[in-house]
């Protein structure tokens, strides 16, 4: 990875999903702009918040995919992050464990 890039795998593959009612929610349905989260696979030298194993949220439709091995990232800069939630973040006692 070069200078401020983050590779990440998302979480959920596309298509259909369920809601917490157990309704199904077909791929096609229109929904507003929906953040997603992903873990982080790899970074550049000059990324500062983020390491490799923590989720970030990111927004889907802005994304660069690529295929590597078979399997598809996700690749974007560090500042197209909107939060990290990671578990390095919650040692102190005021802290949520979420980095916005």
């Amino acid at each position: 990875m070069l200078h401020d890039r983050v590779l990440v795998r998302t979480d959920i593959p596309e298509g259909e999903r369920r809601s917490s009612g157990g309704i199904v929610i077909p791929a096609t349905a229109a929904v507003g702009r929906r953040l997603g989260w992903a873990e982080v696979v790899a970074v550049g030298q000059n990324v500062r918040t983020v390491e490799p194993g923590d989720r970030v949220l990111y927004d889907p439709e802005d994304r660069a995919e690529v295929e590597v091995r078979g399997v598809a990232y996700v690749l974007m800069r560090e500042r197209d992050l909107h939060a990290v939630a990671a578990e390095r973040l919650e040692g102190s006692e005021d802290s949520t464990g979420l980095y916005l």
